[in-house]
């Protein structure tokens, strides 16, 4: 997997090569990244070529006039010795210059991974993997650089981490250190990265790479929702099926920096890390810096294989403990149900109904402490409102366990209110400027994770609540951007945003292993710390607080291309919807959610009896195939129609698969639509069923009488009333093929083109959708439901 031989380093995945060698003044020079090309062959054929001296160059060595690091791909650079390129490092050094110069030392080679002091990082988790540690140094300030690579073979992704040491007397200032660097011959590229804000998180967004420098970086205190750690250069010509990738992304939920920048020589310089923004860490005589671990994946299927191959790593060594690979129950949360208005009898009312459509996981959410009556106040507290819940929480949590469901609660410990107990008795806990009124975001400030006190009192609080009481979830959110970062527990106030990533780690350490059994979800205003790092605690991330469907469709799909749907919480609500004031079909909600971990978030009273028939249905459905959601290979389809979206999930034995067929907006006289199900067996047979779903009377107003004997008016009592009992049943349609012809694609019926209605026309129209059920014909299909 890993080999050195005469200063050549190959590491190899299995579908992937990543070589680089030793020059012979030391530096490391990247040779190749991309498709396996096996160990046989000389690394000199895949070099860049430098055989003429390049105009304005700055030479290395006088001894050989074609040797300009300003030139060479490189795995590592530096300030002063010529490079000018977006570098991966400034430091001080103890000599006072930012001059830098890193040459190869030693090597090592073992197997599995390495842990860090204080950072997550992917675990081996019985896998086959191995790190390479390249030891570097400049000498004359005896600085050295660790250069650490792990691969993890079978998911083809390589993670890099640099670590630096100071050996000199003298201290060292760090400005700037990432965790990786890369050079690459330019292949076209296309950057595509997530970005976006509250309500809108990660939509992708791509734009060819062009001469300078492009970032992607957060400044927030967080991951932000404003651009994900993650992106992906892809060639030209790349699309979901074919074509090369590379993914980038970092392990790590604080200030991050992405830089890409294409060369006039187009080669293309890749690196990411902490973000330097604000960033200063001084290193005395042995003293180390580790910087988060970066994970690279290259791909040469397309977007889809490299989405696959993220997917798998972050199952298999991101997510760890008891939920690693386990299926995510169906919760029911109450917050848009009750928002911060609710007691005891009315959760007990919406915990009957929830057991009652098949939900798993009851969840409580924000105001069921201190004067939580609305968010001006409370944060930070943790006494149990008894005014809202009469007979305490350890209580209520026992009487949803007798009722067959799970309990989860809601908590936002980073934060506190000035009116709470907590702030009129340490008001120093919370971030603040000196002589500065500090800045306020949702009527809320900051806590000081930097502070030692702080991290036990949130420990001992939260603690406190999870072994009295009988809790299986924690919602843990997260409600506003850092600002004001000053703690008076740092005397050097540029360590502020590494030190905070640093005390979350701490405390979420603290709290969850030693309770594997509690499953954590990450929320952040929603999808605003949606990270690798968070998801080493927390198998699950609240990806938007916007549950509109088709707002989902980019947000969930903008996420699916680094993430897997088992880490996306994904939740049915009520329309119109609170976000958009847009109408969706009960049905779009629940096939965008079913792509991830499934929750309903409404109050189940107000849904007449054909809807919660619907709403039983769905719940039943899903069980069935919890498992291909979650856990299946993802594939997004090629878009063959501009205003439709189509997600394919496909089991491992590829006998089963579901796909989403996603209508946002129609137009008048469809053409046809075409069902293409890839990731099947070419030569098995196959039966593919559209899973049957309701149609509501509402939603046809005035055109029922198109379909009835007599007229009857659209808003009158008889039509509500058949509206609340009774619904119409769309199109189901029925194909026998094989897997490659599914993959070359299923007809279906016709759309409604303004005719007519009949049972073989597929009631489309805008924000609707069918689900689709492929199975194998030589599988008997499990009908059994996986209850949680």
């Amino acid at each position: 997997m890993i080999s050195y031989l005469g200063g050549e380093f190959r590491l190899e995945s299995i579908n992937s090569a990543y070589w680089f060698r030793v020059t012979r003044f030391g530096h490391l020079e990247h040779v190749y990244y991309g498709r396996r090309l096996g160990a046989d062959g000389p690394m000199e054929t895949h070099a860049l070529k430098r055989t003429a001296q390049t105009g304005s160059s700055v030479l290395y060595d006088p001894s050989d006039d074609t040797y300009s690091l300003d030139t060479l791909l490189l795995e590592w650079s530096g300030i002063g010795k010529g490079d000018y390129r977006e570098t991966p490092a400034e430091i001080c050094m103890p000599d006072g210059t930012f001059t830098a110069d890193f040459r190869y030392v030693s090597h090592t080679i073992t197997d599995g991974a390495t842990t860090m002091q204080g950072l997550p990082t992917a675990q081996a988790d019985g896998g086959v993997c191995q790190t390479l540690c390249v030891e570097l140094l400049d000498e004359s300030n005896a600085v050295t650089l660790s250069l650490y690579y792990t691969v993890f073979e079978e998911t083809d992704v390589i993670t890099r981490r640099a670590v630096l040491t100071n050996g000199h007397q003298n201290p060292l200032t760090i400005h700037k250190l990432l965790s990786m660097m890369v050079d690459l011959p330019n292949d076209g590229f296309r950057l595509i990265t997530l970005d976006g804000a509250w309500i809108k998180e990660a939509h992708a967004h791509e734009r060819r790479v062009t001469p300078g420098t492009h970032i992607n970086r957060s400044i927030t205190g967080a991951s932000s929702n404003r651009h994900n750690p993650g992106f992906i250069l892809a060639a030209e010509g790349t699309r979901e099926n074919d074509g090369e990738a590379y993914g980038i992304n970092l392990i790590y939920s604080g200030n991050h920096y992405g830089a890409v920048e294409l060369t006039a020589f187009d080669t293309v310089r890749v690196g990411v890390g902490i973000n330097p923004h604000c960033f200063h860490w001084t290193l005395a005589c042995g003293e180390t810096f580790e910087t988060p671990e970066a994970v690279l994946c290259f791909s040469g299927d397309g977007l889809n294989g490299l989405s696959q191959r993220f997917h798998q790593f972050v199952n298999r060594h991101i997510v760890r403990g008891d939920w690693q690979g386990k299926e995510r129950p169906i919760v029911l949360n109450n917050w848009e149900a009750h928002f911060f208005r609710f007691t005891r009898g009315k959760l007990l009312r919406l915990a009957r109904r929830a057991k009652q459509a098949g939900v798993e996981l009851f969840v409580l959410d924000d105001g069921w402490f201190g004067a939580r009556n609305h968010d001006k106040a409370g944060l930070g507290d943790y006494t149990v409102n008894r005014r809202k819940l009469s007979r305490g929480l350890s209580e209520f949590a026992d009487r949803i366990h007798r009722m067959g469901m799970k309990f989860g609660l809601w908590f936002e410990p980073e934060m506190v209110n000035p009116d709470s107990d907590l702030y009129r008795a340490h008001p120093e806990y919370a971030l603040a400027t000196p002589n500065k009124t500090p800045a306020m975001g949702r009527n809320q400030l900051a806590l000081d994770l930097c502070n030692p006190a702080v991290r036990d009192y949130i420990v001992t609080q939260v603690t406190q609540i999870l072994d009295t009481c009988a809790i299986d979830y924690v919602k843990w959110d997260y409600n506003r951007h850092l600002s004001d970062a000053c703690s008076p527990c740092l005397t050097n106030q540029g360590e502020f945003f590494h030190r905070y990533v640093l005390g979350l780690y701490d405390v979420l350490e603290r709290i969850f292993r030693p309770r594997p059994h509690i499953l954590l979800e990450s929320c952040s205003s929603g999808g605003n710390r949606f990270d690798l790092g968070m998801l080493c605690y927390s198998p699950q991330i609240w990806a938007s607080d916007d549950t509109d469907p088709i707002e989902r469709l980019k947000i969930q799909g903008g996420l699916s291309l680094l993430y897997p749907p088992s880490t996306m919480g994904a939740h049915v609500s009520e329309a119109p919807h609170q976000q958009t004031l847009r109408d969706t079909p009960l049905s779009t909600r629940f096939h965008v959610a079913a792509f991830g971990c499934l929750g309903y978030e409404l109050d189940l009273k107000y849904l007449s009896p054909v809807e919660r028939r619907e709403v039983m249905e769905q719940i039943a459905f899903y069980k069935q195939y919890r498992r291909v959601f979650q856990y299946g290979t993802f594939w997004r389809g090629e878009q063959d129609k501009a205003n439709q979206v189509v997600w394919h999930g496909v089991d491992e034995t590829k006998a089963v698969a579901v796909s989403a067929l996603i209508q946002e907006q129609t137009g008048a006289a469809q053409g046809f639509d075409r069902l293409r199900v890839p990731g099947l067996e070419a030569s098995r047979r196959y039966r593919v069923t559209t899973r049957a779903q309701r149609l509501f009377l509402k939603r046809f107003g005035g055109l029922v009488k198109h379909i009835l004997p007599f007229a009857l008016a659209p808003d009158g009592f008889a039509l509500r009333l058949a509206g609340r009992h009774y619904s119409l049943r769309d199109c189901v349609e029925t194909y026998e093929s094989s897997g490659a012809g599914l993959k070359e694609g299923v007809m279906l019926n016709n759309q409604f083109i303004g005719s007519q209605y009949r049972t073989n026309i597929r009631l489309l129209g805008d924000y609707s959708s069918n689900l689709y059920v492929t199975e194998a014909l030589d599988t008997k299909p499990d009908n059994t439901v996986n209850n949680q």
